[in-house]
């Protein structure tokens, strides 16, 4: 329930966790029964229309009566099918079980043997497609939607933690005396570079931007995921011991054979994510007018373009936006430009809202917030008003067709559907492909035909002590795929430097 009265929800959780303790003072713990019975704990989340204008967090967590009352939702099914479903194998029903018995600081404990970043996971990862669609409790009433709110509860833990101000960074690690370089700080970089720190290794990370952070902070909007979580993530590395190079862009700056032959590394990580915009491939997509989903959200997230008072990024004014794509990137998109002001966001999708890959709780709040969708539609050109900026789309109809590869049916074109729609601004959010630098300045560096690295099960590249991970390796992905790449490729890192 999007926009729920924190208050309300916050006095209902209390009361079931009166009944909850009633039913142990009667002299037994609570059975299969009585935990499947027990209501799924809404988020209370700022009003739509009052969040649709500001740029603070669209979320506001749980309480810590709803945080228990959720944690008491969980089986503690012995076989785990949850951490099954975690790219990092976070001990779920050990975090939630602590939950539930109110020892937050032990929950936090649990989660960072494995995950350095809850309090960002627990936010922007798809666990309804991860460790909540394995979950117990969901499949037995019915829906993914009614599974214990895993995400939620992690998020309560890192929350509770840094609120109270005791969050606690591993022990000191003996100084192994290697080097290790790790190429970009996104959640791949970050979650190597960590695992990397613990073993003793000196590590060292190159940036090309002016923060740490990667496509958390350029890439995901501030009330999806505040910028100050991603700063505190990268400043707890950094108090391990981590150090940033930042503004160094490895392939102009540096070559990445020289952090080896001349430099002194002893291995690489090169986890330089997904940032290469795609297009169309349609007429009038260079107008002025019309963007790449990439640079409108890295002028609204990275450089603050929506701080106009204090920011001096240039954002393109805008009435009518055309986003067009049915992602998590085209939702953060038509949001954002909501929020700077255009009066009129439309989605275009040329499949329905069941093939959308974007997660249902960002489709709800974007429709919540005034985004009209047009499914089944897409444009074959931008049309150049009097002044050569953009002013229109040719758009035309869609019907669903044969299922294809991935599974979703095929979007077939209806023949003289086309319409011209007005539009001043489009935003365009079909998808990035890997940057190409590396490997044009890197030759012996294998990629596939799309500019992915190629690795093998431990994530080695075609060089001798490089390994890879994350989007440059995966395509653009999700923050836990990323998290999970940069752990296997740590593991591999600290086997070979032993």
């Amino acid at each position: 329930m999007s926009g729920a009265d924190f208050g309300e929800l916050r006095r209902a959780a209390k009361v079931e966790l009166e009944r909850i303790a009633a039913i142990r003072l009667g002299g037994r713990d609570l059975g299969p029964r009585d935990r499947l019975a027990i209501p799924a704990q809404d988020m209370p989340c700022q009003d739509p229309a009052a969040r649709s204008a500001n740029v603070f967090e669209v979320a506001e967590g749980y309480s810590e009566e709803q945080a228990r009352v959720e944690a008491e939702r969980c089986l503690g099914c012995r076989n785990a099918p949850c951490v099954a479903g975690c790219p990092v194998g976070v001990d779920i029903p050990g975090f939630v079980k602590l939950v539930a018995a109110g020892d937050y600081p032990g929950a936090a404990r649990v989660i960072k043997r494995t995950n350095l970043l809850p309090s960002i996971c627990g936010r922007v990862c798809p666990q309804e497609k991860q460790c909540q669609e394995t979950c117990t409790v969901g499949k037995s009433l019915g829906g993914v939607e009614r599974a214990v709110q895993i995400g939620r509860l992690e998020r309560f833990v890192a929350d509770r933690e840094r609120a109270c101000g005791l969050c606690e960074l591993p022990e000191a690690p003996t100084p192994s005396g290697r080097r290790v370089a790790v190429v970009g700080s996104g959640p791949a970089g970050l979650t190597c570079a960590a695992d990397l720190r613990r073993e003793g290794h000196e590590v060292v990370v190159y940036e090309a931007f002016q923060k740490a952070g990667g496509v958390m902070v350029y890439g995901i909007p501030e009330f999806r995921l505040p910028k100050d979580l991603v700063r505190l993530e990268a400043e707890t590395l950094a108090s391990m011991g981590v150090r940033f190079e930042l503004n160094f862009l490895v392939g102009r700056t540096r070559q990445l054979k020289a952090l080896l032959s001349e430099d002194g590394f002893d291995a690489v990580f090169v986890g330089t994510g997904a940032g290469l915009p795609k297009f169309m491939d349609m007429p009038g997509e260079n107008l002025v007018g019309v963007f790449s989903a990439n640079e409108y959200l890295t002028r609204a997230n990275l450089m603050k373009a929506w701080d106009r008072g204090r920011a001096a990024t240039p954002i393109y004014p805008s009435r009518r936006v055309a986003v067009l794509g049915g992602g998590n990137v085209a939702m953060d998109a038509a949001r954002t430009a909501l929020r700077l002001g255009a009066e009129e966001v439309r989605v275009l999708y040329r499949r329905t809202r069941e093939e959308m890959p974007a997660r249902a709780e960002e489709v709800v709040h974007a429709m919540e917030e005034g985004v009209a969708f047009d499914f089944l539609s897409s444009p074959t050109r931008v049309l150049a008003g009097e002044d050569g900026r953009a002013a229109a789309l040719e758009v035309q109809a869609f019907e669903l067709g044969e299922a294809d590869a991935s599974g979703r049916r095929s979007p077939v074109p209806i023949r003289g559907s086309e319409r011209v729609v007005p539009f001043d601004t489009v935003i365009v959010a079909v998808g990035n492909e890997s940057n190409p630098l590396l490997a044009r300045t890197t030759p012996d560096l294998k990629v596939d035909r799309r500019g992915h690295i190629l690795v093998d099960e431990r994530q080695k590249t075609s060089l001798e002590r490089v390994y890879a991970g994350g989007d440059i390796v995966l395509g653009a992905a999700t923050v836990i795929l990323a998290m999970g790449e940069g752990r296997r490729a740590a593991a591999a890192i600290n086997d070979l430097l032993q």
